[in-house]
């Protein structure tokens, strides 16, 4: 970890919901004038589209069932410690996109790459506050790769899995153009790398912000809709409130109808998700930007 030059990572499984809490930062990054240094999961695949469709029939063709980009095979874990333990010491790094659609290909036409490929590596933005990472591994530990010892915050995001897998059902077959079959042969197949390098990433998380339906989704590939937030509750679990001087009486105080399940996690309905994300870590970004300038002084 690096007090001068934090980094904070925002970890969920694909289909969990993580670019919500990008946009919560996102607002209090503009809010507080906090300059990030924007790092993506994608960018640390090992293969583009195309090379990744050919290495899913090299897996197919030799046996191996449980090949995704969920494991160590189809990422680049070492690569990705090695940014994040440089930022760490100097501020500084390289980084590239991973291209998923024509509408962000508009934005990088003039580095010539198109849907599924990834940019050139470049040089991190100079002079920023921190990094910020947000995609599967922020947390992932390896045999070959520790990333979680590097972060100075780490934010899960874990819905339960039915309802996880809906939101994943319904984002790759109305906007990837998947058939739903396609995307549960995807699902099975991460099965096992989900469980040995997505699910172990949230006993390190700081907090973990996990949305449950209150409606039936018993079977999330017959569901025709994603729950809503008003039909879920979001349970917050802080592994180590004290370290970041959690307020709990202030928080019930400000979200209606949350409580207490546990001494150290909160309930709060689906519909204040934001405003919860957003209470807890403005204070907690506000103390790490605090002791940066003050150790950059």
């Amino acid at each position: 970890m690096s007090r001068k030059h934090p980094i904070i990572a925002v970890t969920g499984s694909s289909g969990a919901g993580t670019s919500s809490v990008r946009e919560a930062f996102e607002h209090m990054f503009r809010r507080e004038g906090v300059k990030p240094a924007v790092v993506e999961g994608d960018s640390f695949h090992r293969f583009d589209r195309a090379g990744m469709k050919k290495a899913m029939a090299e897996a197919e063709r030799t046996g191996r069932r449980t090949f995704s980009h969920f494991g160590p095979d189809a990422n680049l874990f070492p690569e990705q410690e090695a940014l994040f333990a440089a930022y760490g010491a100097t501020g500084r790094g390289r980084r590239r996109h991973y291209v998923h659609n024509q509408a962000e290909a508009a934005a990088f036409a003039h580095l010539s790459a198109g849907p599924g490929e990834f940019t050139p590596w470049e040089d991190l933005p100079e002079d920023t506050d921190c990094l910020f990472y947000e995609g599967l591994h922020g947390c992932v530990v390896t045999r070959d790769a520790n990333v979680a010892q590097h972060v100075d915050l780490k934010v899960g995001v874990v819905p339960v899995i039915n309802l996880e897998w809906i939101q994943k059902i319904h984002r790759d077959t109305s906007e990837r153009g998947y058939s739903e079959e396609a995307v549960m042969d995807t699902i099975l197949r991460r099965m096992h790398d989900y469980v040995h390098y997505i699910v172990p990433q949230f006993k390190l998380t700081d907090v973990n912000f996990q949305r449950v339906p209150v409606v039936d989704t018993s079977d999330p590939i017959i569901a025709r809709d994603i729950p809503t937030a008003d039909e879920s509750l979001v349970v917050i679990r802080f592994r180590k409130p004290d370290r970041f001087a959690v307020d709990f009486p202030f928080l019930l105080q400000m979200i209606n109808d949350s409580w207490m399940s546990r001494r150290n996690t909160i309930v709060v309905p689906g519909g204040k998700m934001g405003l919860a994300m957003e209470l807890i870590l403005t204070p907690i970004l506000g103390r790490i930007m605090e002791t940066r300038r003050a150790l950059l002084k």
